[in-house]
């Protein structure tokens, strides 16, 4: 029987508690793991084995949670280890206790590297990795999971993806947006695409706009440190936004093949039309919460912005002209994230109205979170 193991470089980060875990539990829970797993969470200041599953217990059960058979199998699972990823001999320390984890299997040892480092590390972490042959696939397969954000602009995303090459192959590599697994995400694309009645509509004779809105109502939290070197632009819109606006407005796959998905979604990314530098103050607003100065890690004369606004054209057949409203922000008044697709008025009202009054165009509203479904305003 084959093993694998997934092992989690900063696991002692929010990432892991809140995201990764929960997911991973449900996971098992559907039977989705497969036999001879192992989860192995490695950093500096990582909890000994039986505390940092005793936390992420919580996380994932909640604080009231009874006692859990299912959880008990799944926490079986996980260990913990001591130690910095960009050190040669931590790396050697986590290398013998993997060899022992895969012996007591008797086929193949499979690994999953799982990036949950701050994203300045991961160029130092690969190259060790590759250096002690971590990387390999003589025993089984290997393979590299790089969260966001991805460089901090283009040379440094061209120039991690180089460090990447040289020690993995492209199949060996996936870059991850955790928000394109959403079930409501991806049922944008079931939306488009399994229903013939709004693809007719679905282009500049019939909608006036779009509009893409994330709103968190949580501040920075914990987070300050890393979010005032990122910011509202790298943390959300580079990834998040921009993924939904390319399920919104690629043309149709040719299959549900992840090769047709990413070079639909590339056709469209590549079409939108960048922002001139001269016209950055009109097609965009950045600003701050109140208070955001004043949050751990946070430089005090900071100007990192926490919420933004932009105004995108996608310069192509179906949607010239059509302006595309991305917007994102935290402590903002109410938490909400959807798609809204503005239709045109009628051009001509026949009926007697009320001075003033105006029939209220068609909307879609697509609503990923807190309340999912669809909303249709006729």
């Amino acid at each position: 029987m084959d093993s694998t193991t997934l092992v989690i470089f900063g696991a002692s980060g929010d990432l892991t508690r809140r995201k990764l875990i929960p997911a991973l539990y449900n996971a098992a829970g559907k039977g989705r793991l497969p036999a001879g797993f192992h989860l192995v969470g490695m950093s500096r200041s990582v909890l000994p084995t039986t505390e940092f599953r005793a936390d992420l217990r919580q996380a994932a059960l909640g604080l009231e949670a009874r006692r859990d058979p299912a959880w008990d199998a799944f926490a079986a699972t996980i260990e913990t280890l001591r130690g910095d990823p960009t050190s040669a001999d931590d790396l050697e320390h986590l290398e013998r206790r993997l060899v022992e984890l895969e012996s007591e299997g008797s086929g193949g040892a499979n690994r999953l590297y799982y990036l949950a480092t701050p994203p300045h590390v991961y160029p130092e972490v690969i190259a060790r990795l590759g250096a002690l042959g971590m990387t390999a696939q003589a025993h089984g397969w290997r393979r590299l999971v790089v969260e966001k954000p991805f460089g901090s602009d283009l040379p440094t995303a061209q120039a991690l993806n180089q460090a990447i090459h040289q020690v993995l192959d492209e199949s060996q590599v996936y870059r991850i947006d955790h928000y394109l697994g959403k079930e409501t995400v991806q049922n944008v694309l079931v939306f488009r695409f399994a229903n013939s009645i709004f693809e007719p509509l679905w282009n500049r004779r019939y909608i006036d706009h779009v509009q893409i809105t994330v709103a968190e109502t949580v501040g920075v939290e914990h987070r300050g440190d890393f979010y005032d070197r990122v910011g509202v632009l790298r943390d959300m819109f580079q990834n998040h936004l921009m993924q939904v606006l390319t399920m919104v407005a690629m043309e149709p796959p040719s299959s549900f093949d992840a090769d047709a998905l990413r070079d639909e979604r590339s056709k469209a990314l590549r079409a939108v039309r960048p922002i001139a530098a001269q016209s950055v103050l009109s097609e965009t607003v950045r600003a701050q919460y109140q208070g955001y100065l004043q949050e751990t890690g946070v430089a005090p004369d900071s100007t990192t912005p926490t919420y933004a606004a932009l105004r995108l054209f996608i310069d192509n057949w179906r949607w010239q002209g059509v302006p595309f409203y991305l917007r994102s922000g935290k402590a903002m008044a109410a938490k909400t994230t959807g798609v809204l697709i503005q239709f045109k008025s009628v051009p001509h009202v026949m009926f007697p109205l009320p001075p003033g009054r105006s029939i209220r165009p068609n909307a879609l509203e697509i609503c990923l979170q807190p309340d999912e479904g669809m909303h249709l305003v006729f």
